[in-house]
């Protein structure tokens, strides 16, 4: 098998990233995953596991932490999705990708268990992202991880990540996304968020709607497990920023922290706070982290794609705000931390996406409005992205891919003004790529 066999051996499976379905067991069933697991020697059992579910943040954070526990020498696994440029971004250890070698020789050791699992179908057939998953634990275990940190995929109580019992189980900022598959309230979806929370862990939730921490301290109570409020049990301050870091301190439970982290805007302050307070409970459990490691951790922490400056005459800056609430705290963060005259808007977004309100977030920040779209399969076309901006009296310009965008935005950009390109990861993916 070679590796272009591989990517196509995985996504022969059906992918719920690419065509959603509501979470419910009839589609979502973990003992299938156990089962090949379980066929595969259990790899998932074999690091510590630190566990993020949310709406916004939780790749973010993922991030931090995993940088933190590199930078306090242990050997770090890191799972997160979607990708930017290649899938092997989902899979790393201390920062390294997995190469396309140790891609294709596990996807090679998994096939055979996939078959006899799926020829067996106890708890019906495996999906893409299952064996992207099992695929992860694998590479980890291979790599011999002493953590493994963990981004779920989408909700949380059918994620295929759930199969791990994790040392701290974190919770990001929860709003409304992705309502056809996890639900329409931010309750509904808290609830599927906070299906990850299970005994003799310890769960630490960045700062929330009420209607999410009410869901969230409930899950707890239930389980029985210490909840660690970010904003409440541990605070935090920005100090300074610049066009490529920012400082803040954070005053933890064990220890207060002065911080340098190369992400702009005021979420990744409330991100850094919520990684410090998930390694401060590793620390709690006896695993060796020092307040210089999460120091140096969080400084090196390497997360690009969001509110990243790619270029400064005129400002190109890539955001994957996807939702309202990543729109709104884009803006906020365009309005904060960037100086400019004139702002363009370049947008791109998934069909399951609340367009309308995210148009209606974005638009009293921008002077022109370029619509366009990925490659993605669930990409929307741009007359309907156009058609959404024009309730608002806004008039668009049309382009068929990121590239026509890009291009024409900077031939109408002077250098003093501001392009934002956002909507989508995959679109911002094409925009750095294009860029780089």
């Amino acid at each position: 098998m070679k590796y272009l066999e591989a990517l196509d051996y995985i996504f022969s499976y059906p992918d719920y990233e690419k065509a959603l379905v509501p979470h419910k067991l009839a589609y979502y069933d973990l003992r299938r995953v156990e089962e090949l697991l379980a066929r595969l020697g259990n790899p998932h059992r074999k690091a510590n596991a630190v566990h993020i579910a949310g709406t916004n943040g939780k790749g973010s954070i993922a991030a931090m932490i995993a940088s933190a526990l590199t930078a306090a020498g242990y050997i770090t696994g890191l799972y997160t999705s979607p990708h930017l440029n290649t899938i092997r971004e989902r899979f790393r250890v201390d920062g390294k990708l997995i190469t396309e070698d140790e891609f294709t020789i596990i996807v090679g050791q998994l096939k055979p268990e996939v078959d006899i699992v799926n020829q067996q179908a106890n708890y019906g057939k495996l999906t893409t992202f299952e064996l992207l998953t099992a695929l992860a634990f694998s590479y980890f275990a291979l790599k011999g991880a002493n953590f493994q940190v963990l981004e779920v995929g989408m909700g949380g109580r059918f994620d295929a990540t759930n199969v791990i019992q994790p040392e701290v189980s974190v919770v990001s900022s929860i709003s409304l996304d992705h309502t056809q598959v996890l639900g329409s309230s931010v309750a509904q979806i808290a609830a599927e968020k906070a299906g990850i929370i299970k005994p003799q862990t310890t769960v630490v939730i960045s700062p929330q709607p009420n209607e999410a921490t009410r869901i969230i301290k409930k899950a707890c109570l239930q389980q029985k497990v210490r909840l660690i409020e970010v904003g409440k049990d541990i605070t935090y301050q920005g100090i300074h920023f610049d066009y490529r870091k920012q400082l803040l301190r954070v005053n933890g439970r064990l220890s207060s922290y002065e911080l340098t982290i190369p992400l702009l805007g005021d979420h990744q302050l409330e991100n850094a706070a919520t990684a410090v307070a998930s390694l401060e409970v590793l620390a709690d459990r006896g695993f060796n982290i020092s307040r210089d490691n999460i120091t140096d951790g969080l400084a090196r922490v390497n997360w690009p794609g969001r509110f990243q400056i790619l270029h400064e005459h005129p400002l190109l800056v890539v955001d994957g705000a996807h939702n309202p609430d990543s729109a709104a705290k884009l803006t906020q963060a365009i309005t904060q931390y960037l100086d400019f005259k004139r702002a363009t808007l370049i947008i791109g977004v998934s069909i399951d996406k609340d367009i309308n309100s995210i148009a209606s977030v974005l638009l009293p920040r921008f002077d022109e409005v370029i619509v366009t779209r990925s490659r993605h399969p669930r990409a929307v076309a741009p007359h309907q992205l156009a058609d959404s901006f024009a309730q608002y009296g806004i008039k668009t310009r049309l382009t068929k891919t990121t590239s026509e965008a890009l291009s024409l935005a900077l031939s109408l950009a002077r250098e003093s003004d501001l392009i934002c390109v956002t909507g989508s990861l995959f679109v911002v993916a094409e925009v750095m790529e294009a860029v780089t």
